[in-house]
């Protein structure tokens, strides 16, 4: 299974959770409640542009100095819920990262050793201080993890084609032209022309599936990557307030993909029916399904190596 990363590169996909403002202590409560009122509030292609633009001074900048006091919002059945984009936190983290992804003269070039080093001091210093601190966002390079289909389901798919010059035509999971099926106001605004193929769901349901998948898969095998995946992502869920919303956002991904593609993506449906299937003892169902998500996949990474 490909490697879940916190490095924030434009063919991205990300996997956010929203909070409630009674999920934050004071006087971060306050902060957020203030921020959610703005009406210049940043976009994911701000996060993006302002993450990249750290790499370009010479020695880059591969944490920010000081922590993001950003986030992203939505409106849920008139509460708001936040997702903080802890982009230092992030930062750091992607760090551990990248030894795995680059070879090594690579990774020096890009980021010398000498900088990498103080980055990682300074999180152990700032890690003993915040033993408790997690992400609110996570992101995979050039593919969407397969656990985290797990969370959601194919009804919960909204994918907006976007034209340019026109309104946005939403499409939800069974194909069909609809308005976003969640209540939540739009979490990150998508430039003119741009589309954005995202699923929501709340996270008691987002919780319930991992339990039932991982009942599933662990009574069909000993172990895999899918189980240890959807083991980390499960744990990561615990760790928020329970009426919380989770997000699978396609991200960049959309803009590296051709829009028959996108609109044929039903990779939570396709998940759903491997995991059903395991469930009734069906391995060939469960063989095609699997079959499926990796022939889709296959050719989306494949554009990463394309000119």
């Amino acid at each position: 299974m490909p490697k879940v990363s916190s490095v924030i590169v434009p063919y991205a996909s990300y996997l956010r959770v929203y909070e409630p403002l009674a999920a934050f202590p004071e006087p971060e409560r306050s902060h957020w409640a203030r921020y959610a009122r703005r009406s210049d509030r940043p976009s994911y292609q701000d996060e993006l542009r302002r993450s990249l633009a750290d790499l370009v001074p010479t020695p880059p900048v591969p944490v920010p100095v000081h922590e993001s006091s950003d986030a992203f919002v939505v409106e849920l059945d008139g509460v708001v819920c936040v997702c903080p984009w802890r982009t230092r936190l992030r930062g750091w983290q992607a760090l551990g990262d990248l030894g795995g992804q680059l070879p090594t003269p690579v990774l020096d070039a890009v980021l010398p050793p000498v900088v990498r080093r103080q980055a990682a001091a300074d999180y152990e210093q700032w890690l003993s201080r915040n033993p408790d601190a997690r992400p609110w966002i996570r992101s995979a390079t050039w593919h969407v993890p397969m656990p985290w289909f797990v969370l959601v389901t194919d009804e919960e798919r909204c994918y907006e084609r976007y034209t340019e010059g026109t309104e946005a035509v939403a499409a939800t999971g069974d194909g069909t032209d609809a308005t976003d099926t969640t209540d939540a106001a739009p979490a990150t605004e998508a430039p003119s022309g741009a589309p954005v193929l995202r699923y929501r769901t709340p996270m008691v349901q987002a919780r319930r599936r991992v339990a039932r998948g991982l009942k599933a898969l662990r009574d069909a095998m000993d172990e895999g990557a899918l189980i240890d995946g959807l083991v980390d992502v499960g744990r990561w869920l615990e760790e928020f307030h329970p009426r919380s919303l989770v997000e699978l956002d396609y991200g960049g991904l959309v803009h590296a993909l051709p829009d028959d593609m996108l609109d044929e993506d039903h990779s939570a449906r396709d998940v759903a029916a491997g995991i059903e299937a395991l469930r009734a003892g069906d391995g060939v169902g469960a063989g095609e399904a699997y079959a499926r998500l990796v022939e889709r996949w296959r050719a989306v990474r494949e554009r990463q190596f394309s000119n």
